[in-house]
């Protein structure tokens, strides 16, 4: 089921920041100071119904920038501040697993200036947003083929890797010259390779569902509850695709620089009204009771 909200439907009247006592029955105190609007939203949302897995499709910064008559490399930067406010409100919540979409396989197609200034932005994301991510105990992790990355962006990801490895918190995983069929076919190989390790090339017993999880690269993760997708497209983009098979898509028209805490609140809030019967009848019982 696609859910589109249009920005229009959406927009409230915001008041100034204040803390707000509704959300303390919620268990969602730590989330600090909040607007009227998204103590609105926080009033109406069940703690012990939130995902434990969302991923995000973070589309529109290029659009959001020429509407502005600015140049893209604008919309990619304002759109670190979402990503901030994302990354940090779901650690807060006890998300157990975030991923976002940063940079895919069929990216490297933009233009060559574009491209440096996407690796640029992305070393000093992970430089400058490190203080944070310690902070909020996030374990960092990149999905991808790393080796077609830039070397200096190789060092500086497995730098983040193992600064964040004995964290124990919420898993943050950058999907970074990322592609779900390759991943797909990186799976295949790798349990390919494997069989001939142990067994030579006379191996020809079927390959499994759980086989090929297990050789994904969220492999230790349990597979994404929501999907977000923002600037209103109604396609996944070869995103996770094993992965998404049962999660819950929430499609919203906001560019991904204008979508702030209340948007995720209202994502979350859809994921709640959703009947998740994974192909049976009944509901299957809340994301989080199931763990």
């Amino acid at each position: 089921m696609l859910t589109l909200r249009h920005k229009e439907d959406l927009d409230f009247i915001v008041s100034h920041p204040h803390h707000s006592t509704l959300a303390k029955p919620l268990g969602l105190d730590s989330l600090g100071p909040v607007t009227a609007e998204e103590a609105h939203l926080l009033e109406r949302l069940d703690a012990a119904r939130l995902p434990r897995h969302i991923a995000v499709i973070m589309d529109g910064n290029g659009r959001w920038a020429q509407k502005r008559h600015l140049p893209r490399i604008v919309g990619h930067s304002t759109g670190v501040e979402s990503a901030r406010t994302t990354i940090e409100t779901c650690a807060r919540l006890n998300i157990e697993a975030l991923t976002l979409y940063a940079f895919s396989v069929e990216n490297w197609r933009r233009p060559k200036t574009e491209i440096e200034f996407l690796m640029k932005l992305l070393r000093q994301y992970i430089r400058n947003e490190m203080p944070l991510i310690q902070r909020n105990n996030i374990r960092m992790r990149f999905l991808g083929r790393p080796d077609d990355l830039p070397l200096a962006v190789q060092k500086d990801t497995r730098d983040a890797i193992g600064a964040t490895a004995s964290n124990t918190g919420m898993v943050l995983s950058i999907a970074l010259n990322y592609g779900g069929r390759a991943e797909i076919v990186d799976a295949m190989n790798a349990i390919l390779a494997e069989r001939r390790r142990h067994n030579g090339h006379h191996d020809s017993a079927p390959i499994t569902e759980k086989q090929l999880a297990r050789h994904l690269y969220t492999a230790d993760l349990p597979d994404p509850d929501l999907l977000i997708r923002t600037s209103g497209e109604m396609r996944v983009s070869n995103f996770l695709l094993w992965q998404i098979a049962y999660a819950e898509i929430f499609v919203t028209d906001v560019l991904w620089p204008d979508f702030n805490r209340a948007r995720l609140f209202e994502a979350l809030l859809e994921f709640q009204k959703r009947e998740r019967r994974y192909g049976g009848i009944e509901a299957a019982p809340p994301s989080r009771a199931a763990r």
